[in-house]
């Protein structure tokens, strides 16, 4: 039995600003009033090529009942934009989706949440938007709970909530309320290692039951473990769909556009609900070369971040998480490890410099997630994967001794080698 069939869909947005969710009051009335002559400019055709942009562009495939499909792709392939058209939060341009089926979306840690609300209260609030009704999301709330491992602060509201927390919950709604299809999108992003296999464990167990499950993640490891089917978009384009180890070696194998700097505007990112701090922006930069996607591994590199304080703050720290290609988690750092850094924060510009060591990296692509917040008390900033970052190393000859290394880091380490007359 088919459970999805999307046929030549496509998806077209029109660049402006009228879509920019961190618009001020005045910016979206002046918006409001000039919209009837955006749409007549549409109408008419003369919207300018380079103010289109195809997000999606003929893609057709089908899914089974039951089947786990891993969609993945560089950053910008379009996989987000697939999923909110299959979850119906928009509209295609082209194209059609016959869905049979209830869809369960997460599409982002959180998405349904009021800041504001409490954990129980969201509870109620994120299943009556999955389409539940309050006597289904009653009989599951207790499963649900026990599944997320936040009970102790279930009645503290969300805006509270760590990254990891704000995860737990959101799954475990999402995935306890007997959809049909769960469209999942970068759910294992953040959270511990326990939590994320037991996300695999319950997504396996969906399939299991004969329901549907289409899969984003950067995180490769994940979706051999889940799927075994991949789609592979590349600039908005199915270029393969088939077997998940093929399509994982695909997806590698295509290098991908390095972007050594970020800025998220005047209004920075934030997490909803947080009005006392942002982040701005941060960049990557290796000597006379700033910012820079490209580094070289034999030369310390520095990753900058920025950030903007409205109101004080008794403590607070900015950091990054680096990821190998797979998504792996290689390490993280924070500003806040060193003593001088501990203290309160007064508002104003702050930018936080870390220093990454010559020899450490093997050469190949690398991400880097972006993160502000005061521990145990507020996530103020969680940017998955905000900068790609490609190591190469001049400094190492190839071996051609038969002999091959693998992993993710590779420091320079001392070896000696002497003759020895006894066993150790």
């Amino acid at each position: 039995m088919t459970a999805i069939v999307v046929d030549n869909l496509g998806k077209e947005y029109v660049l402006g600003r009228h879509g920019n969710r961190r618009d001020s009051f005045r910016d979206m009335l002046v918006s409001t009033a000039l919209a009837p002559f955006r749409r007549l400019k549409q109408l008419s055709g003369n919207v300018d090529d380079e103010d289109r942009f195809w997000a999606l562009q003929d893609l057709s495939f089908s899914v089974n009942a039951g089947e786990v499909v891993g969609v993945i792709g560089k950053n910008g392939a379009g996989k987000s934009t697939l999923l909110k058209l299959l979850s119906r939060i928009t509209a295609p341009t082209t194209g059609r989706i016959d869905i049979r089926g209830r869809v369960g979306s997460l599409l982002e840690v959180g998405t349904g949440f009021h800041p504001e609300l409490t954990g129980r209260e969201n509870v109620f609030l994120n299943g009556a938007i999955l389409g539940m009704s309050r006597k289904e999301i009653a009989a599951k709330f207790d499963e649900i709970v026990a599944f997320s491992e936040v009970e102790r602060f279930l009645d503290t509201p969300v805006k509270r909530y760590s990254s990891g927390m704000y995860m737990r919950l959101a799954f475990a709604v999402a995935a306890h309320l007997e959809p049909e299809i769960l469209v999942v999108d970068e759910v294992l992003a953040v959270g511990d290692v326990a939590f994320q296999k037991k996300c695999l464990g319950k997504m396996s167990d969906i399939a299991g039951e004969g329901r549907t499950v289409l899969f984003v993640s950067h995180n490769m490891g994940a979706v051999r473990r889940l799927c075994h089917r991949g789609i592979v978009l590349e600039a908005g384009r199915a270029v393969f769909d088939g077997n998940i180890e093929e399509a994982v070696a695909t997806y590698l194998s295509s290098p991908g556009d390095a972007v050594g700097d970020i800025s998220f505007g005047d209004d920075g990112a934030c997490r909803p609900g947080v009005t006392d701090a942002c982040l701005l922006g941060a960049r990557v930069s290796q000597g006379e070369l700033s910012p820079t996607g490209t580094v070289d591994a034999s030369v310390p590199f520095e990753v900058q971040l920025q950030f903007r304080v409205r109101e004080r703050l008794p403590y607070a720290r900015a950091g990054f998480a680096l990821r190998d290609a797979t998504g792996q988690l290689l390490f993280d750092t924070y500003d806040a490890e060193e003593d001088a850094h501990q203290g309160p924060l007064d508002p104003g510009l702050y930018t936080s410099t870390a220093t990454v060591p010559a020899s450490f990296l093997r050469p190949g692509e690398h991400f880097i997630d972006l993160k502000v917040g005061v521990p145990n008390v507020q996530v103020i900033a969680d940017e998955q994967q905000a900068l790609s970052l490609r190591v190469e190393d001049s400094s190492r000859p190839a071996y051609h001794l038969g002999l091959s290394t693998s992993g993710s880091i590779r420091p320079v380490v001392r070896w000696t080698r002497s003759l020895s007359e006894t066993s150790l």
